[in-house]
């Protein structure tokens, strides 16, 4: 086992991620993967994206995996790390591959998209408690997770579980992204295990279709906040609707106190040197956008790129079975109720140590392995219109979505301006070939963010928005 950087001990950053990234071979050609004759390489990954979206939006930032020490392993880490990220806790396995994958150019909803993924025994699959550097994560105001590395081995999962459980001491506000993708997991107990890990964080990312197809509720946000009370922050992720966030009276605040309580901590991403970072791309002109193109409601980050709302999606979670999905809701259930957690509770001394980060109220005193009871105060309800983009490929949205609305977290803006941060990112990603998309300038993100409601409802943004940085507002195309 090897390291790409130096292990000592590391400076916090704004945000660390946890998770597989693969190298990823996109076609040259629409067509079936059969018969496309050549793929360009990229890089993709739901948690590494998110980071590297953040990093170009100047926010500091770690991510943290395993790679193979092969070619594909160097390119992510060297990929990654040019875009800003923080890549010296990510760990060498001579043993194991650099997972890959290859897909076809169409919507991954829809019914002639294919996904031939090779990351069966990867080198991030072999992650555990016991090999993942713990002072790596702690040293973050935000540390992200998403449901994917669940469901890569009984190890990984086990490390979710010991990131997400209830501890004595501080730790980084948790951020969580559903992220539910059926054909990755071994059994139906799927929908219960992301619930639980769900419970048990600060902030939750999730679409209301994948919810609903998971957990058997109805994709409406209320439903869905019933089911999940405990988190802190609650993002439904609406499709071409919008989303609707759910904060509780006592959560934003958080993390600024935990920022400004912290010696040597920036008093704020803002004084640490970061860049609004709200994730936006940086034109809002859309001068150069495809007038000619239909415009779609973006996809506020419900993650096209999973297909949650694909038949395959809902057969998956029918899969679960009925009675499953019932107990779910209910509060019932065989996964993560037993207050012990498997091959946590036994972790000790690294992972049980009090951490330089976030100190949430209502999280002491809880077994581990479960979620800590709702924090003081009453939720506020805000929801965010979508906005009409003109689509060049419907993938990563929902990781850009999360990276506007954690950057704009980080800057202690309101509830509103982060949901709109999120649409803003996810539209920049829409609007590129690939998963991900250059930020804009921060002045030109926080022209946009300061639209009233009817000139938002106005914006229409197509390819080349993002680079048109001196347009004014009245200048942005509209349908």
């Amino acid at each position: 086992m090897t390291d790409t950087g130096s292990r000592t001990d590391p400076d916090v950053v704004d945000v660390v991620a946890l998770g597989e990234s693969m190298v990823t071979f996109l076609p040259t050609r629409t067509g079936r993967l059969a018969d496309v004759p050549s793929f360009d390489r990229a890089i993709g990954g739901a948690e590494s994206n998110v980071v590297c979206v953040l990093a170009a939006a100047g926010h500091a930032t770690r991510w943290v995996s395993r790679v193979g020490a092969d070619g594909f392993g160097d390119h992510l880490v060297a990929a990654i790390g040019e875009y800003g990220v923080d890549v010296a806790s990510v760990r060498r396995d001579p043993a194991r591959p650099t997972g890959i994958y290859f897909r076809t150019a169409g919507d991954r909803a829809g019914d002639d998209h294919e996904v031939a993924y090779y990351r069966a025994g990867s080198a991030a699959s072999a992650m555990t408690v016991d090999n993942v550097d713990p002072a790596a994560l702690r040293a973050a105001r935000v540390l992200h997770l998403s449901g994917i590395t669940a469901a890569l081995s009984d190890g990984c999962l086990d490390l979710l579980r010991a990131l997400t459980a209830s501890r004595p001491g501080r730790r980084p506000l948790v951020s969580f992204d559903v992220n539910f993708r059926p054909g990755l997991w071994r059994d139906a107990a799927a929908p219960r295990v992301l619930l639980d890990l769900a419970r048990g964080c600060d902030l939750v990312f999730v679409g209301a279709d994948e919810a609903e197809a998971a957990w058997g509720v109805p994709a409406d946000p209320d439903a869905i906040r019933a089911l999940l009370p405990e988190p802190r922050v609650l993002v439904v992720k609406e499709g071409a609707r919008g989303a609707t966030v759910f904060e509780r009276a006592t959560a934003h605040g958080a993390l600024a106190a935990h920022d400004a309580g912290r010696a040597g901590a920036a008093n704020g991403a803002d004084a640490a040197g970061v860049a609004s970072g709200v994730g936006v791309a940086s034109g809002a002109d859309a001068a150069g956008a495809a007038n000619g193109a239909d415009a779609v409601g973006v996809a506020n980050g419900a993650d096209t790129a999973g297909g949650v709302g694909a038949a395959g999606v809902a057969n998956a979670a029918d899969a679960a079975g009925a009675a499953n999905r019932a107990g779910i809701a209910n509060g019932a259930g065989d996964v993560g109720d037993t207050g012990g957690v498997p091959g946590v509770d036994g972790a000790g001394g690294a992972w049980d140590a009090a951490g330089p980060a976030w100190d949430g109220p209502g999280r002491t005193g809880a077994a581990p392995g479960r979620a800590a009871a709702p924090g003081p105060g009453p939720d506020t309800r805000t929801s965010v219109p979508a906005l009409c983009v003109d689509v060049v490929a419907p993938v990563g949205a929902g990781d850009a979505f999360a990276a506007g609305f954690l950057s704009a977290t980080l800057r202690g803006l309101p509830v509103r301006d982060r949901i709109r941060s999120g649409h803003l990112m996810a539209a920049a990603a829409l609007t590129v070939p690939g998963d991900l998309a250059v930020p804009p300038s921060r002045d030109h993100a926080d022209r946009l963010l300061a639209l009233d409601d009817t000139a938002w409802g106005r914006l229409r943004l197509g390819p080349g928005w993002t680079h048109a940085a001196g347009q004014a507002d009245e200048e942005v195309p509209t349908p």
